[in-house]
């Protein structure tokens, strides 16, 4: 009897042990988790900073005498172009959508449109870009759809 209760305590004892190292544990991996998506966060913050420092100049330039709108536009567009820069070094790419076949997968419809050179389904105007990273879909491309245009015979009304 007194070994069964000894055996009993040290398996609890055990339990107790093992318990206490998987909460540990949790909380080792959740810190770790956290430390990652901070740097990451970080390192692209960096890569953004430059870009606020040039967004700071090119306001500052426009309130100068002498600047015209061809110098901004010049400034703004090397800011874009860098900004394009960053994104496509972390993976980011515009979806192409004008002229592709609709993919409701990568395009959201907020209309449709009846053109009659245009195949049926197929998106004739982007309202919004739509951008993914790699694979994953950051936001589909808004865009509007080429419908098939109603002929006067048929006049729009289903029978």
């Amino acid at each position: 009897m007194k070994l069964a209760i000894a055996r009993g305590m040290e398996a609890q004892d055990r339990y107790i042990r093992l318990y206490a190292d998987f909460e540990n544990f949790k909380k080792r991996a959740q810190r770790e988790r956290d430390d990652v998506r901070r740097s990451a966060v970080e390192g692209v913050i960096a890569r953004i900073l430059p870009v606020v420092d040039n967004f700071d100049m090119a306001m500052t330039a426009a309130l100068q005498p002498g600047t015209t709108t061809e110098t901004l536009v010049a400034g703004v567009g090397m800011i874009q172009s860098q900004v394009r820069g960053i994104l496509e070094e972390f993976g980011v790419d515009e979806i192409v959508a004008v002229g592709q076949p609709f993919d409701p997968s990568l395009h959201e419809a907020v209309s449709q449109l009846e053109v009659a050179d245009v195949p049926e389904g197929q998106v004739v105007q982007q309202i919004r870009k739509g951008y993914r990273c790699r694979d994953r879909l950051l936001r589909p491309a808004m865009v509007i759809v080429a419908g098939a245009p109603v002929t006067p015979d048929d006049g729009g009304a289903a029978s």
